[in-house]
Order: structure tokens, then C-alpha cells, then sequence
């Protein structure tokens, strides 16, 4: 799957160093909590779903890593960050393994369905 991305020739010069970076200490943040956690939440505070993966998760037994950016007026600039670097376009995220498995429905369906354990496993 590629994504399309505004192609260079069509960004200003004046507006190209603005363009893409920032908040790379954010994005290095998520990156490194997904090279040391099984499972890592990327979402924020005050948000349901986000609290639905969260209680998902704990009633299952996983441990894992909250990473939570913020609530719905403060730091939105990160979890935006975040989003551009995914391209999942809404919180939570759910990492797997380092995978992105999607947001808290799709936590609930492979937990339902016994692939959370599935994909667990398969890295041990």
C-alpha cells in the first residue's frame, strides 16, 4: 500500500522547510516504545476509545505501553504528528508487534476472534 504525498516540485520554497519534520522527539517516542513493548497505545486523554483498547487490554491480562498525547485541547500538534507518520487517521492506535493492527474496534475483533493471542505468540 503507498500513499500519495504532495509531490516536491509542487511545495514553495519558502514553504518547504515547514513542510514534513517537527516533532521528530514525538515520532522517535512511539518508535522506541514499539521496539521495546509487545503492544503499545498511542492515543490521548479524555477519549473513549482510547480508554475501550485501554480496558480491552486489561481485562485480556496484556500488559502494554500508553503512550497518551495530550487531551482534545492540548497537544494535538503531536498526536497529528503522529497520524501523518502512520496514516491511521484516528486514535487510538494499536501496535502489535510493531504492527499497526488499527484503532480499538479492530483491538476488540482480534481479541474476540483469538488473534491478539495468535500474533503475540508468534513473536515469542
Amino acid at each position: 500500500m503507498s500513499r500519495s504525498v504532495l509531490d516536491q516540485s509542487c511545495i514553495h520554497p519558502s514553504a518547504v522547510s515547514s513542510v514534513g519534520g517537527g516533532y521528530q522527539e514525538t515520532l522517535n517516542e512511539v518508535q522506541q516504545a514499539l521496539a521495546e513493548n509487545s503492544i503499545v497505545v498511542v492515543g490521548m486523554a479524555q477519549n473513549p476509545f482510547c480508554r475501550k483498547a485501554r480496558q480491552q487490554l486489561q481485562k485480556s491480562g496484556h500488559s502494554f505501553c500508553d503512550l497518551s498525547y495530550g487531551s482534545y485541547f492540548s497537544q494535538w500538534h503531536r498526536r497529528l504528528a503522529i497520524k501523518l507518520w502512520s496514516g491511521w487517521p484516528s486514535l487510538p492506535m494499536v501496535f502489535v508487534n510493531g504492527v499497526l493492527i488499527g484503532g480499538a474496534n479492530e483491538l476488540q475483533a482480534l481479541a474476540s476472534s483469538g488473534e491478539l493471542d495468535t500474533l503475540l505468540s508468534d513473536k515469542k
